[in-house]
């Protein structure tokens, strides 16, 4: 279901990043092939909450990635009220994003000894989202900052506070100015922001109930992290359902230009297991855009489901952590809380394919898609595919009328079979490209029992590079 579409005839530039198939905004026209969605594997345990500071209520994560060391933040202690002072933050660190140790901060005092991860206490610990500022004006001394708040009084009346809090260290926070930078939301869940280097802006996304009273996202855009411009609504398709999503988990996906989220879908009046005192069931679904507003949600079914694990089917587990790392060349790592509300309340990490979150695909009758018009930047065409023994993926490249180009037909082309992250395609002539860069082209995939999940045009000869976020 997609939210807008430009002129089909356009010539979209491309350059040389990745190009992720999870949406149909570079297709012009299919038979015979369908977006799919990738549902992640599920991992290891990386967390058990069972330290006196943490407890069934801890939750709200998020992971940022600083080179090899990734750094994972998280609600500690919460008591009944959401705006109790009582509660707290923590932070966690781990070099391979599997084992995650508690650094011994000292900065506060719980259960009156000050040997804990703690990094702060108070209301705003609540929902405190960190992340890791990459503007390159940012100052040293403000190289982290956060989000932290609560709503004041009922949360549909969406008349909550947001505070801005900054660090040097990601450790010692202090709040960057004494008056809340946002008062226009609910505000009681994950609310979180990001540099966002292709608006060049600070992005924050948060919670607020729509006027049917559904949990909804909102986002808004600051220059300076200090004053933000109005809150805008996510925009879908008309056809879209209008579903709780309680959190986001918003991210400009790495080595792209394509915003991905991971919001947890909330059925409040669901009750799975009737001796667990909350009501409500809950996934994790999958929604794509490239504005940062309007919303692709192509895929209507749950990115993660519960699983067969009956704690998960309590209310407010499976809430996808905010943030993305890199793990391997191969895989991208997330991270998503189970158990929420029982005595063993914990986090697990999930692998995606690096940029395969979705793919065209075609089964054993084969199908093809043909691209509306492009341009690109590079000298070759890399693809992140998959086939069966017996399948294949074949390209053929197009002028902008929609003629084979001398020398690139799928006559000249070996077919692709296999597994491969950075296949290259080669023609008869070889694969250099650089005499088409820059040119108005259109490129047709035929694939046989295969799943052809990014492109790119890329530069030289070695693998290319996928930055970390």
């Amino acid at each position: 279901m997609r939210s807008e579409r430009t002129d089909d005839h356009a010539v979209l530039d491309i350059g040389s990043r990745v190009e992720m198939l999870v949406d149909e905004w570079l297709v012009a026209a299919k038979q015979g092939v369908a977006l799919q969605l990738t549902p992640p594997v599920k991992r290891e345990i990386v967390l058990e909450l069972d330290r006196p500071w943490e407890g069934p209520a801890s939750g709200y994560f998020s992971v940022l990635q600083e080179g090899e060391r990734i750094r994972l933040y998280y609600r500690g202690y919460c008591p009944d009220a959401d705006a109790s002072e009582e509660q707290v933050a923590c932070c966690a660190e781990s070099n391979d994003g599997i084992r995650f140790a508690r650094p011994d901060l000292g900065l506060y005092a719980f259960g009156g000894s000050s040997a804990n991860n703690i990094v702060w206490r108070g209301n705003a610990a609540h929902n405190f989202a960190p992340f890791r500022d990459t503007n390159p004006a940012a100052a040293p001394e403000e190289r982290y900052k956060a989000l932290g708040g609560a709503s004041s009084g009922n949360a549909r009346d969406n008349q909550g506070v947001l505070y801005a809090f900054v660090s040097n260290d990601g450790f010692k926070w202090e709040i960057m100015q004494g008056d809340p930078v946002m008062t226009s939301g609910s505000f009681d869940s994950q609310n979180i922001a990001f540099w966002d280097e292709r608006s060049r802006t600070y992005r924050c996304y948060s919670r607020y109930f729509s006027a049917n009273g559904i949990r909804s996202i909102q986002s808004a855009e600051s220059r300076d992290f200090r004053t933000w411009f109005d809150f805008r609504p996510n925009v879908y398709a008309e056809d879209a359902p209008e579903e709780h999503f309680y959190t986001n988990a918003t991210v400009l996906c790495p080595g792209t230009n394509q915003y991905v989220a991971f919001p947890k879908r909330f059925f409040p009046a669901r009750k799975k297991v009737p001796e667990h005192a909350g009501s409500g069931v809950s996934d994790a679904v999958f929604i794509t855009s490239r504005d940062g507003v309007h919303w692709d949600r192509s895929f209507l079914e749950a990115w993660c489901r519960p699983g067969p694990d009956r704690r998960n089917w309590t209310q407010r587990s499976n809430m996808v952590a905010a943030g993305m790392v890199q793990t391997s060349p191969e895989e991208f790592s997330l991270y998503i809380s189970e158990h929420y509300a029982w005595d063993d309340c914990r986090l697990r990490r999930v692998t995606v394919r690096r940029h395969g979150f979705a793919s065209m695909h075609a089964g054993a009758g084969g199908g093809e898609f043909t691209t509306r018009p492009l341009r690109f930047a590079g000298n070759r065409l890399v693809l992140n595919y998959a086939t069966s023994a017996a399948g294949s993926v074949r390209v053929e490249l197009q002028d902008e009328t929609g003629l084979p180009l001398p020398g690139y037909g799928l006559a000249d082309m070996e077919p692709l079979y296999g597994d491969e992250l950075d296949g290259v395609v080669q023609w008869k002539d070889g694969g250099d490209l650089s005499g088409l860069a820059g040119k108005p082209v259109k490129l047709r995939f035929v694939l046989r029992d295969a799943d052809l999940y990014a492109i790119q045009f890329a530069r030289g000869k070695s693998s290319p590079a996928v930055q970390k976020c």
